[in-house]
């Protein structure tokens, strides 16, 4: 499982260093894709399968699945770190989350997330408390 919450920068040359927590997790390889929520996702191969079969499960025929299936599967990329733990993170997959040099990687359970960090300032402001609360209400924890 990935919990917490890590900073790094990308490099001149688009190249992310991922922290040894979730390094040692993830193994060898792993894959990278587009979020849902403007960031980046990173799944062992495992959680990466397990999605990848839901989404092969969608119907072929509901134009949402298709547009589902592009909108993952279709930019996603199997990655292998080197031997200081850095991955590349292809251009298209750095303009798409407007990742910047400073980075914010998230573990959110079943897989990583990579925020620019002043998108995750922006985006996931957690110091209201009462708002947290109501908005929270209803999810059954």
């Amino acid at each position: 499982m990935f919990i917490g919450q890590y900073e790094h920068t990308i490099d001149v040359k688009g190249r992310l260093t991922i922290p040894n927590k979730f390094r040692n997790l993830l193994g060898d390889g792993f894959v990278l894709t587009r979020g849902l929520d403007g960031c980046l996702s990173i799944y062992d191969k495992s959680s990466w399968e397990n999605l990848e079969t839901k989404l092969n499960g969608l119907p072929y025929t509901d134009e949402r699945a298709r547009l589902l299936r592009r909108f993952i599967l279709g930019s996603s990329d199997i990655c292998e770190p080197d031997k200081q733990g850095r991955i590349l993170i292809p251009v298209a997959l750095r303009k798409n989350a407007n990742l910047n040099q400073d980075i914010v990687l998230i573990g959110v359970g079943d897989h990583i997330e990579v925020w620019d960090k002043d998108m995750w300032i922006k985006n996931n402001d957690f110091d209201n408390y009462e708002k947290l609360s109501k908005d929270m209400n209803g999810l059954g924890i």
